[in-house]
């Protein structure tokens, strides 16, 4: 996936089509919940899997997470260090059914993920790992669908990161292949769910990776169509105000 740095790409960033006001546009939220879509993993695998990934850190105990989306922004741990990473054979890819956070049955979603193939441009961040950092890991981990994270080399200005990084299978339940661009389009600006839309999503995720110095140009083509399309729906509604930006929930079934 092609991407510049931020040197290269501020003058699109102040060009950026998709704003607040779009993705604001009703209805900016929907009270329905989809169902949650995971059997809960079994009770030991959250412990077991946090040891593991402590006693094979470099040194053991060091803990990188490589993000390519919304880890970056809320890494869901307390970081000690943070450093621009590229990688090669993952990359961003919105292929994460969502019917429960920012989409519903009426409007699904789909959420961006890491999928195998291509590079990728994101952050890889070192835990902090406080006084505990196996209850450290562990809480991270329940924050995330119960599959166990891959393990990836990324390349930073500081040298190599060995890091673990949470990213989509096709034996997953919510996972769906990537759809067409035009397809895609479509849902990011029509998808609402009760944490907001996927269109307010997409905008996060570029201003984000900007911020981080990450210019992705399939995001930035995204966001042009997106925009686009929520250009056509009504202004908001006088006296419909909506609320402001929630976490996604801890609850793996409503994934980031």
């Amino acid at each position: 996936m092609p991407e510049v740095t931020m040197a290269a790409s501020n003058s699109m960033l102040r060009a950026r089509r998709l704003t607040r006001a779009l993705v604001d546009r009703p209805p900016p939220r929907s009270d329905e919940r989809g169902p949650i879509l995971l059997d809960d993993p079994d009770p030991d695998y959250h412990d077991r899997t946090a040891a593991e990934i402590l006693d094979r850190g470099d040194p053991p105990g060091s803990v990188w997470v490589f993000a390519a989306g919304f880890l970056i922004w809320n890494p869901r741990m307390e970081v000690a260090e943070r450093r621009t990473a590229f990688l090669k054979g993952w990359r961003r890819a919105f292929c994460l059914m969502d019917r429960g956070s920012r989409g519903s049955h009426a409007t699904p979603g789909l959420m961006m993920s890491l999928d195998r193939g291509g590079n990728c441009t994101g952050v890889a961040s070192r835990m902090d790992p406080g006084d505990d950092a196996h209850a450290a890991l562990v809480s991270l981990l329940q924050k995330e669908p119960p599959v166990p994270p891959e393990r990836v080399v990324a390349e930073t200005d500081a040298g190599p990161a060995q890091a673990i990084l949470f990213a989509a299978h096709p034996g997953f339940s919510l996972y769906r292949p990537k759809p067409d661009i035009e397809e895609l389009a479509d849902m990011l600006a029509s998808a609402v769910g009760h944490l907001g839309t996927m269109a307010a999503y997409l905008l996060k995720t570029v201003i984000e990776l900007e911020r981080a110095g990450v210019h992705d140009l399939h995001l930035w083509r995204l966001q042009e169509m997106v925009a686009e399309r929520r250009e056509r729906l009504p202004h908001q509604i006088p006296g419909c105000h909506s609320r402001p930006e929630m976490g996604d929930p801890v609850d793996p079934g409503r994934r980031r």
